[in-house]
């Protein structure tokens, strides 16, 4: 599991956006999004860098990783 602060997402709409791009990765992704710590906590079989790629792409800005 990763959990990453996401720098950007301010409403529903950013959280499914950062979810679906996620899903689009790994379809399989267990994906929670909570907005007011601006986190995303992904258990996923797909790499650290991908899924950071992934949100920078839905136009997020990933500021840590773990």
């Amino acid at each position: 599991m990763y959990e990453l602060k996401v720098e950007g997402m301010t409403c529903g709409g950013c959280a499914a956006s950062v979810k679906r791009a996620l899903q689009a990765l790994d379809a399989n992704a267990d994906v929670n999004v909570d907005l007011p710590a601006k986190t995303v906590k992904v258990e996923t079989a797909a790499r650290l860098d991908a899924v950071k790629s992934a949100i920078e792409d839905a136009g997020y800005d990933v500021a840590s990783a773990a």
